[in-house]
């Protein structure tokens, strides 16, 4: 598990702070773990990966890669940096695996601060794939993201029931992700920043052992970002970890600047 902070510095004289917690498990049923996971501010990221042998492995690290790339080179993580940053990602796949892994592909799901300097400022969260990025708020859970995947289609067209949704056959089929067949152009959704908030970046594998009331009620009782994913992980396992497990949880908090 790893943990950072950030000060953000805003012109209504109040700091913005950002904590964080990630961490990272192969499960309890796989044998690699292909994961990926970069938590640096401004930039909240989990990558899924999927293909055979170690093909997941190789694309969401590409991804994780050359996203901190983008980041150390002091570019703006915009939305044009980082699309070049995910087709930078595709290339390495292409080279890394060869033609033969056509299925080679990982998910995104993030959320980017988009507001330095901005009294109003946003984060920008997005993805791509079935990784999701919830926020808790004043007592309630929202779900950010939208799923790319066969079982939402047929949510959103009123085929299943959402009881239906956890038990479908075709759970783990997406209909969307970063790989060799596709522009990797993700999905936004620009979200104020609200001080009190608590964030989840997480693959599937934490959202296949835990509802939302589960992760909801973890949030909830656990005091610090680090708490509340060892609460989440720690039930995620013992409900049977049947996937790799990722997760990035964040804080945000508020202070008056201090004085000069």
């Amino acid at each position: 598990m790893h943990s950072g902070s950030y000060r953000v510095p805003r012109p209504d004289a109040n700091e913005l702070i950002i904590r964080w917690a990630s961490a990272t498990d192969t499960g309890r049923k796989r044998e690699v773990n292909q994961d990926a996971l970069i938590a640096r501010f401004p930039l909240f990221v989990v990558a899924d990966g999927m293909g055979g042998h170690e093909a997941g492995e190789v694309a969401s690290a590409a991804v994780v890669e050359n996203l901190a790339a983008l980041l150390d080179s002091g570019a703006t993580v915009s939305r044009d940096n980082l699309e070049n940053a995910l087709r930078a990602a595709v290339r390495q796949m292409a080279e890394a695996v060869g033609p033969s892994e056509l299925g080679t592909g990982t998910t995104i799901t993030g959320v980017v601060y988009a507001g330095a300097g901005a009294a109003d400022s946003q984060w920008s969260v997005l993805n791509i794939g079935d990784s999701r990025v919830y926020r808790l708020l004043d007592g309630r859970l929202d779900q950010i993201t939208v799923d790319h995947s066969i079982v939402q289609e047929l949510l959103s067209a009123g085929a299943i029931s959402p009881e239906e949704a956890e038990t479908h056959p075709h759970g783990n089929v997406i209909t969307r992700a970063v790989g060799l067949n596709d522009d990797p152009i993700p999905d936004y959704v620009t979200v104020r920043t609200a001080p009190g908030a608590r964030w989840v970046v997480c693959s599937d594998g934490l959202t296949k052992e835990l509802t939302d009331y589960g992760i909801q009620h973890f949030l909830e009782t656990s005091e610090t970002p680090a708490d509340a994913l060892l609460a989440m992980f720690t039930a995620a396992l013992g409900n049977g970890g049947r996937d790799n497990i990722s997760a990035i949880v964040f804080d945000e908090l508020e202070e008056p600047a201090a004085a000069e």
